[in-house]
């Protein structure tokens, strides 16, 4: 019997972002820093903002794939604080990519933006789940925002 993954989508975020802060070419490639500045959180499992003062660090390899890792934190619409550790790849056609480096938005089927994520949320909250399971984020970049579509792998 061959299982294949099931999932269920969880909710939808929208993290808003400053510009990026360019370090250099690195070991790993050019390096640079993105600040969260805030967002929103909505679907039918969560409901909430995103506090600001998150990082997503990233740096473009040299054969052109981005590599992600975002860390801030979910307030819920009850005022439950969620930290969030989110890592990703981000690859395409040049062009496209340029476009989404110019702050374009850019049809998401032309380039590839996954990421998985892990919550951490307080035990004693109505939103322990998110601490037991793996989710898989479908992400796209709209300008001044990342927005990613979070699913719960079943």
């Amino acid at each position: 019997m061959v299982l294949g993954l099931v999932s269920e989508f969880a909710f939808e975020a929208r993290v808003s972002i400053s510009p990026p802060l360019v370090i250099g070419d690195g070991p790993r490639g050019l390096r640079r820093v993105i600040p969260i500045t805030g967002g929103t959180v909505q679907g039918p499992r969560l409901e909430g903002s995103i506090v600001p003062g998150g990082l997503d660090a990233q740096f473009v390899r040299p054969d052109g794939v981005l590599e992600l890792e975002a860390t801030y934190t979910i307030q819920s619409r009850d005022g439950v604080r969620i930290m969030v550790k989110n890592r990703g790849l981000r690859r395409g056609p040049r062009a496209v990519i340029d476009r989404l480096a110019r702050g374009e938005r850019v049809d998401p089927s032309l380039y590839y933006f996954r990421t998985c994520a892990q919550f951490e949320a307080p035990v004693a909250s109505a939103y322990a789940w998110l601490n037991a399971s793996i989710f898989v984020g479908l992400a796209e970049r709209h300008g001044d925002a990342a927005v990613v579509r979070f699913f719960e792998v079943k």
